[in-house]
């Protein structure tokens, strides 16, 4: 009962994982950015896509409306969103293998299949993807924070912004760091609940070749 409870909450953690990397991935409150405008005083820019809030006279009356703008060639792509877009991407499809190899890992185990050394190698690689994902996810937001608020960013808009970069007076703190810090400690113990899986497999390997040759 205990292992099986390893192995469930091994795999359940894996999901929330990926669930929470998906979030950080389309999130759009990567930079929040307050400018000193009328028209539109605030920006949320994530990976791929920014929002904004942009007040329109529409025949005397004032009408805001929710913007949307795809970060493409025509912004300055600073290096954290660069490279921030690949490593999502791959923590991502690393978290996509995870499950495969965790879920399989947990059906063989269920329906006690003797094949302990397909068993070891499920849970490795799940253990070692759950890692690389994590250190991919912990480089995207860590380095995107530093450079937000002890740096100095290169991002810029393109010409036709409503907003220049020179009008921001303050930066935000958004839930992106503490929601990407939270899905690398969730994605170690995940990782460290699949290596521990494997000792049992390792024992009963070395068990199973004793009791065959006493028969």
């Amino acid at each position: 009962m205990k292992l099986l409870f390893f192995k469930v909450t091994g795999l359940f953690l894996s999901y929330l994982v990926w669930i929470f990397s998906i979030i950080l991935a389309r999130s759009r409150s990567w930079h929040v950015w307050e400018f000193d405008s009328k028209i539109v005083p605030i920006v949320f820019i994530g990976l791929w896509e920014a929002l904004y809030f942009q007040k329109f006279n529409v025949s005397g009356s004032i009408v805001e409306l929710l913007m949307h703008s795809k970060i493409n060639s025509s912004w300055v792509i600073s290096d954290e969103i660069w490279y921030g877009q690949d490593l999502m991407l791959l923590a991502n499809f690393m978290m996509s293998t995870v499950l495969i190899f965790g879920s399989v890992a947990l059906w063989v185990s269920r329906i006690k299949a003797p094949y302990p050394g397909f068993l070891q190698l499920c849970y490795n690689t799940a253990a070692l993807f759950l890692l690389l994902s994590c250190s991919c996810t912990m480089i995207s937001v860590s380095w995107n924070f530093t450079v937000e608020f002890y740096g100095e960013t290169t991002l810029d808009f393109p010409i036709t912004f409503p907003v220049e970069r020179e009008m921001l007076t303050k930066k935000h703190i958004s839930y992106v760091f503490p929601l990407g810090i939270t899905t690398t400690i969730l994605s170690l113990l995940s990782a460290t609940m699949f290596s521990c899986e494997t000792c049992p497999v390792k024992r009963w390997t070395l068990v199973k070749p004793l009791g065959v040759a006493n028969c």
